[in-house]
């Protein structure tokens, strides 16, 4: 079908909520796509840092059609043991507690906002707040939408649920000022993807740890973009000064499949009781065993170090790129201002004509997300490109 018919398509039958560029993509290896006309493009974007192993990973292939062919799914009334062997894969290698499988960022943020909630009824509090920090993004529920304070619009959305406080991303006495007695949680992305690859300070991160342990508040890391080996550990949290009590996972973690996950320490895994929260598909085999074997390609020491070196090698190269201001990130997961004249959307088209898929989340930013099993050769590249994209 050519391109113009699904434009067709789209304007006619489909909600028009995404700004869509006039390509179809119909195959992928490895870091490549190809599109509807066979031309190949380098992935630098990853679906949103759900590829990292790589587009169509054949052990994740095997894991997947090895699984649909015995079992899509039945119910969580019963056993299964894909879905155990993931909760046991994420507690051994995280924080050691207990875990919640469902199908997305969102719905993770949407379990661990009830389970910090009930957490604080038990200590007595009768309206718990959660802190999150401005410019950090935790999902386009209503629950995760309150969070999430660029998006939480009540003129478009409202009322949205309260208990939320919002506080400047690189202020730590504000933080600690607004952790309290009624602090059921403070909730943050350790690395902020969708406002343009923002690292959040060690200064801040310390304070968020201090604060909660003040008062017995939930830490809760958000590592929905930032986890799964993006920054060079399986978790983004393992490179920095402190240890939340609760993650989120997601995107990545199903090697291209949905699969979402709450993971506690374990005093936070009694929480829940039976029936508090569920999932229809959470867990489901195929899902389940698509990310057991994605966390397999991506937990590998070889591979994380890689991710490391080939991170420090892109950004070395962005940075000496004429009318690049800033670059910063951790592993690959990369974000790069440009100079005030050089239009971010322009260059990202650009690109994208040269066969280089990025993303601008905000004006005058590109974020990059590659698959981490790029190699030397697929990050000169993309430099190259990007250099030519660039330019006024």
């Amino acid at each position: 079908m050519r391109i113009e018919e699904l434009q067709a398509l789209a304007g006619r039958y489909a909600i028009d909520t995404y700004a869509r560029a006039p390509v179809e993509f119909v195959r992928g290896e490895g870091a490549w796509l190809w599109d509807s006309d066979g031309r190949r493009y380098l992935d630098f974007f990853a679906g949103l840092s759900v590829h990292n192993a790589g587009h169509c990973h054949p052990d994740i292939v095997a894991a997947i059609c090895g699984q649909a062919a015995k079992l899509a799914g039945s119910s969580n009334l019963f056993y299964s043991e894909p879905a155990l062997r993931l909760c046991e894969r994420l507690a051994e290698s995280s924080l050691g507690g207990k875990v919640f499988l469902c199908n997305s960022g969102a719905e993770a943020s949407e379990c661990v906002i009830k389970l910090v909630r009930k957490h604080a009824h038990a200590r007595g509090i009768e309206r718990p707040e959660i802190v999150t920090l401005d410019a950090g993004f935790h999902g386009r529920t209503l629950g995760a939408l309150a969070a999430t304070s660029k998006l939480a619009r009540e003129d478009l959305f409202g009322p949205l649920p309260p208990g939320f406080v919002a506080v400047a991303r690189d202020d730590p006495d504000a933080l600690r000022a607004a952790v309290g007695g009624s602090t059921a949680a403070v909730m943050l992305e350790p690395i902020q993807g969708e406002a343009g690859v923002l690292p959040v300070s060690d200064e801040m991160l310390i304070a968020a740890r201090e604060a909660c342990d003040a008062v017995g508040a939930t830490l809760v890391f958000d590592e929905v973009q930032c986890g799964m080996g993006r920054t060079g550990t399986l978790w983004a949290y393992e490179q920095l000064p402190v240890r939340p009590d609760a993650l989120t996972s997601a995107k990545a973690l199903g090697g291209g499949l949905p699969v979402g996950a709450v993971v506690t320490t374990p005093e936070l895994g009694e929480v829940f009781d039976r029936g508090d929260h569920g999932s229809t598909f959470g867990g489901a085999p195929i899902a389940a065993a698509a990310a057991l074997a994605a966390l397999a390609v991506i937990d590998d020491p070889e591979l994380l170090a890689g991710v490391r070196a080939l991170g420090e090698r892109f950004r070395s190269g962005l940075a000496a790129i004429p009318g690049v201001v800033e670059v910063r990130g951790r592993g690959l997961m990369v974000g790069m201002s440009l100079a005030r004249g050089i239009d971010a959307a322009a260059a990202a088209t650009g690109a994208l004509s040269e066969g280089l898929v990025v993303n601008v989340p905000r004006p005058g930013m590109l974020r990059f997300l590659p698959p981490l099993t790029i190699g030397e050769v697929e990050v000169d590249r993309a430099v190259a490109i990007l250099t030519t994209a660039t330019r006024n």
